[in-house]
């Protein structure tokens, strides 16, 4: 997978009071700086890790009932994690609004934000226990030394705030949460997710890619599957792509899945409906037809643009829905 162009024109600069800073001489070792957005000055990296590719999703609404919230923004794409410690007397307000300042200077646009001075309770956006079932849904490994669900007997409060820039290369999304650990300790995580965007006809895939998504998410996108324009008819170029399909289930034989067709938004949606079917019955006959795969190991089932991973509002966000999904049964 091709990772989206990084400088893309974030710069996160912070006049007078958030100039950049040297980078600690503590930082885990391998570790860095995401080029698209900065340290607050004299942060230490504590952890760190990169994703070539994997889902993600941003909460952008309250809590509501036990530890739920409704609203999520669902995204795929490149993954850099970065977890700071930024000791002193610098307060989680002051972190928070120098961050609020770049995202709205750089042209960001806001997905959701909050921060809390000192209320652990809050159940709004950036309060603790959001927090704690934001990263609940985005988890980070245990054992790294990570504190943020974590206090002292000084803890303070709690911050968090998202956004994202479209360009044509394609969209960068970055969130920051941040707990206060100590009356001395700012704690803070800094995503980075690349949206991919799938170049039509230059996209290929392995059975490796396809068996990480089944073991992550159960389940993978394919973007090298291709229709005739508002057809159901398999173009030749999508051949490369049936080949690692039938070569993986011919290898695994306890593997069933469902096919799922998705569309964009264009054209109606019983229209879409019917369209995504027919590609999923498509693609069904093409593996039991051409490459002798069992039909009762897939079923086909089409969503039409009921499951976006992209928005429909430009050519890249409508090529990302226009999928054809294998789900482990």
């Amino acid at each position: 997978m091709k990772s989206i162009i990084r400088t893309i024109y974030f710069l996160l600069i912070i006049q007078m009071s958030f100039c950049l800073s040297i980078y600690s001489q503590h930082d885990m070792a391998g570790s860095k700086d995401h080029p698209a957005v900065t340290r607050y000055p004299d942060s230490k990296i504590v952890y760190y890790e990169e994703q070539e590719y994997t889902t993600y999703s941003i909460a952008t609404g309250a809590i509501k009932g036990y530890k739920s919230i409704e609203d999520w923004v669902d995204i795929e794409g490149k993954f850099t994690r970065i977890y700071y410690e930024l000791s002193g007397k610098q307060t989680i307000t002051q972190l928070y609004r120098n961050y609020e300042k770049a995202f709205n200077r750089a042209g960001f646009e806001i997905i959701a934000k909050g921060v809390y001075n000192k209320s652990n309770r809050a159940k709004d956006v950036g309060g603790r226990p959001w927090l704690g079932v934001f990263y609940a849904k985005n988890p980070y490994p245990t054992g790294k030394n990570i504190l943020m669900a974590q206090g002292s007997s000084t803890s303070g409060g709690s911050a968090f705030i998202s956004g994202k820039q479209s360009k044509a290369s394609g969209t960068v999304y970055i969130t920051i949460g941040a707990v206060e650990y100590s009356s001395d300790k700012i704690v803070y995580i800094v995503d980075v997710i690349e949206e991919t965007i799938m170049e039509d006809g230059l996209v290929t895939i392995s059975a490796e890619e396809i068996i990480r998504g089944f073991k992550a998410d159960g389940k993978i996108a394919l973007y090298g599957i291709y229709f005739d324009f508002d057809k159901a008819t398999i173009k030749p170029e999508s051949e490369e792509t049936f080949k690692v399909i039938s070569s993986l289930l011919n290898k695994d034989k306890a593997l069933n899945l469902f096919v799922v067709g998705h569309t964009d938004m264009t054209g109606g949606l019983k229209h879409n409906l019917d369209l995504s079917s027919r590609r999923a019955d498509a693609v069904v006959n093409e593996l039991t037809g051409r490459f002798g795969i069992e039909a009762n190991r897939l079923t086909a089932q089409g969503v039409g643009p009921l499951a976006p991973v992209s928005t429909n509002l430009t050519d890249e966000g409508r090529k990302l829905n226009r999928r054809v999904e294998l789900v482990v049964k």
